[in-house]
């Protein structure tokens, strides 16, 4: 870990207070109404870190976690918390890493040096998609426009405001939640979504 990266680790406990109680924000979206996707989340695809290709129709059944990621971001320390959350929950939870460059160069390592970075410093086993953009434009992220766009997943527009904001998908496929980056991921409001 570099100065930064070890700066934002110590400072994350206050960026998450400051940032929780502004109210510039949604800091949860619900899909209240449960409604079903106009698109299959399980016709999608995304290349990995490790070059070989993810079908999400492989995680039928479990809920799935997905999340911007960045290295040197103040809210980097959620990568230990998402680790955290995979291992209590991976018999019926899947968390998926989409580490992205959008917000102010905060990503800037090759897909090779982002796992080594995650593996070393956070423990994290949970799979790293290749590095993208999340971020709505031409070369957004294929499963973030899903992600983003309601006429595809059924009621969702909100894009990433930041890094590490958090969608959540359910075990039929059905994106239900919207959590923006200072959620955390252990929080009562997320482990609730991924339990309930």
């Amino acid at each position: 870990m570099n100065f930064k990266q070890r700066l934002s680790k110590f400072l994350y406990p206050l960026i998450m207070r400051l940032t929780r109680s502004s109210q510039k924000i949604e800091q949860i979206k619900k899909n209240d109404g449960h409604t079903v996707p106009a698109v299959s989340f399980y016709s999608l695809q995304s290349p990995m870190n490790n070059g070989d290709r993810l079908d999400f129709s492989a995680l039928k059944g479990k809920k799935v976690l997905l999340v911007n990621t960045a290295s040197n971001c103040g809210y980097t320390a959620q990568y230990g918390e998402l680790e955290s959350l995979y291992e209590r929950y991976k018999d019926k939870l899947v968390v998926l890493g989409f580490p992205a460059n959008d917000f102010k160069e905060q990503e800037n390592g090759t897909d090779g040096a982002i796992a080594e970075f995650c593996r070393v410093n956070f423990g994290v086993t949970f799979p790293l998609m290749k590095k993208s953009s999340v971020v709505k434009g031409s070369a957004q992220n294929t499963v973030f426009k899903w992600l983003t766009d309601a006429s595809k997943n059924g009621w969702n527009t909100q894009e990433p405001v930041w890094n590490f904001c958090k969608y959540l998908v359910d075990e039929n496929g059905v994106l239900t939640h919207y959590f923006a980056m200072s959620v955390s991921p252990e929080s009562p409001e997320i482990v609730a979504a991924v339990t309930g």
